[in-house]
């Protein structure tokens, strides 16, 4: 199956990763859809993508002609049914939750074209268990976005049990169409990144809960010394600290001792310091911004 950029695209879920996937097909020219059965998320989800496309015109990065455009191939419905029939692709994007995951790809299947890719933005849970709820497992695959999804390259695609090669070859395609870089990942408990990211931020809460350097320095050494954007502690305050929390439950259960959850995380998540979010982790925000030197120390913790 050729990728066309005539080739409907389903988005489920309008949160944030749904809102970043939707915004990166529509504005590369594919026809989307964002599907959510909550009328006020999906407004939000929009103004959002609005948003992102006008900042984008000022800042000089696509013409107001190009925006105007991705504008009028976003679709915003509550209605499934209506939105995923003769879909090419649809990505679900909703919660991390097994049996509503497998719910909405049972619902839209039968809708789809008939080789149409089902794909899946899973960080966690198994791609072949997900695929048990398709009459065709083979088309079912993970593509698993990072956020912002529009200023992220990577994409990881996650090959499930029954994963064919057309679909993979496809989806690859996809990536490539909507200008992101991808790697391919046999499925595995936290793939490669989520793994990775749970690791380091594991260690850099233990080393905050040893006192051995503060959040800013901790980040600092991340950032100056290894070249990374962020800090893990700035990640974990950005991705949630109780989404940190339940993949290192996952990973441990799943890899073994060292996943074991750092006890100052299990603390901070039990005092609703979930991050950035709620304006309170390892540092305060205000109006989603960072306030300085306002980060954990081991005489508070």
């Amino acid at each position: 199956m050729p990728i066309k950029t005539s080739h409907k695209i389903v988005v489920v879920g309008a949160g944030l990763m749904g809102t970043g996937i939707a915004h990166a097909f529509a504005a590369s020219g594919f026809p989307t859809a964002l599907v959510d059965m909550n009328a006020d998320a999906l407004e939000k989800s929009r103004l959002n993508i609005t948003n992102i496309l006008e900042s984008g015109v000022q800042r000089g990065k696509i013409a107001e002609a190009e925006s105007s455009a991705a504008k009028k191939r976003l679709v915003c419905s509550t209605e499934l049914e209506k939105s995923a029939t003769g879909a090419h692709l649809l990505i679900e994007t909703v919660s991390e939750n097994l049996d509503l995951k497998q719910r909405i790809i049972k619902q839209a299947e039968p809708l789809l074209a008939p080789d149409a890719i089902i794909a899946t933005n899973t960080s966690a849970l198994s791609v072949t268990e997900i695929a048990t709820a398709c009459k065709s497992p083979e088309r079912l695959i993970g593509m698993h976005f990072f956020n912002p999804v529009h200023k992220m390259k990577l994409v990881e695609i996650v090959l499930g049990l029954a994963t064919d090669e057309m679909t993979l070859d496809n989806t690859r395609a996809y990536s490539d169409a909507i200008g992101k870089t991808s790697i391919v990942v046999s499925e595995s408990p936290g793939l490669t990144t989520s793994r990775m990211s749970a690791m380091m931020g594991n260690e850099a809460m233990y080393m905050l809960q040893e006192g051995i350097a503060s959040a800013e320095d901790i980040d600092t050494a991340l950032r100056m010394g290894f070249n990374h954007p962020m800090g893990p502690l700035e990640l974990g305050d950005l991705t949630g600290w109780d989404t940190r929390l339940s993949v290192l439950h996952y990973l441990h259960k799943t890899l073994g001792e060292k996943f074991r959850p750092c006890p100052l995380i299990i603390k901070m998540v039990a005092a609703g310091r979930f991050g950035r979010k709620v304006g309170h982790g390892v540092y305060k925000y205000e109006d989603g911004k960072k306030v300085q030197n306002s980060g954990l120390k081991a005489s508070n913790i």
